[in-house]
């Protein structure tokens, strides 16, 4: 059975002065659904959700939330849609029980705070203040702010960004969890390993446009003729040797390794190169494709490559 779309965002676009921040971008997604909307910093992700939500005026394009238009008529969809934005911050005395009755005061029919403070773990820190949380339950107390109206629809902003590991796997699992009580879920994020955990589908944009969309497993699918591999080499040698090989695409250093991607017979290509220097490698290891591989693909750059600083 076909899903019912909750969002459907058609030709957006948005531009502050001379820089275009948002161009031309379309996408749907549907109920019950995890989307990500995936890129570097200074993508146009952060702008996009804004227009989505209501907070920033689009130029061009049309946005409907569960039928609303959030451009139109912001307060249409304040019902139906909870937000977390990144830049999002509380007053450091405010506690985490007087945070959510003030926000659930701003909602005709609000959840039970008690049940959002049981469900995101922080039954514990009621009476803390917000300036002595942690970075984890800080996250945690964003995430039931956004969810404190009751939504059918939330968008979470770079939720995890300046977690450790363990607080960031922590923060997948509510996620998780929060789309199994049916809220449609918008992640933004920059990070390939939440994307690829966590997504349904999802959109990758860089410099405002749309380069790839639909599932993880699918977009690394369509990288059949692309190989990645990683080796160590007893002596150094110059980039160029490899990167001037029609089989090779990228050439990057991580730690002690030589990261090569390139075509389906990018392995023997380089090997051959090596054997003509009399360079044989100590090891070799190939690697299993992933959403950095699309990224470098639609882009032709790394996804940690210098970016705008316009989001």
């Amino acid at each position: 059975m076909a899903r019912t779309p909750v969002i459907e965002i058609t030709n957006l676009r948005k531009t502050y002065g001379t820089t275009v921040a948002v161009d031309d971008v379309s996408l749907h997604v549907d109920a019950g659904e995890i989307f990500g909307v995936l890129g570097p910093n200074g993508a146009g992700k952060t702008t996009t959700v804004e227009c989505l939500a209501g907070l920033r005026t689009a130029d061009a394009g049309s946005i409907r939330v569960l039928g609303h238009d959030p451009q139109r008529d912001p307060s249409s969809v304040r019902e139906v849609l909870g937000v977390q934005l990144q830049s999002s911050r509380l007053p450091g005395k405010i506690t985490v029980l007087e945070a959510l009755r003030l926000y659930a005061s701003f909602y005709s029919d609000p959840a039970d705070a008690e049940e959002l403070l049981d469900l995101l773990g922080l039954e514990a820190k009621r009476h803390t203040r917000f300036e002595a949380l942690s970075g984890g339950q800080q996250q945690r107390l964003s995430i039931a702010l956004a969810l404190i109206g009751n939504p059918r629809v939330a968008i979470l902003d770079e939720l995890t960004t300046g977690l450790d590991p363990q607080a960031r796997r922590d923060t997948w699992q509510l996620i998780e969890k929060v789309r199994d009580r049916g809220v449609t879920i918008v992640l933004v994020t920059h990070f390939m390993e939440e994307a690829e955990r966590l997504c349904d589908r999802l959109a990758i944009i860089d410099a405002g446009r749309i380069v790839a969309e639909g599932s993880p497993a699918a977009l690394i699918a369509d990288l059949e003729d692309r190989r990645t591999f990683r080796m160590r080499l007893s002596e150094p040698i110059d980039d160029d040797v490899l990167t001037s090989l029609a089989d090779v695409d990228r050439v990057c250093h991580v730690g002690n390794e030589i990261e090569v991607t390139g075509t389906r017979t990018v392995l023997p290509a380089a090997m051959l190169a090596l054997a003509e220097l009399d360079v044989v490698p100590d090891e070799i290891r190939t690697l299993n494709r992933t959403l950095d591989d699309v990224f470098v693909a639609r882009t032709g750059r790394d996804l940690t490559a210098d970016s705008e600083t316009l989001t």
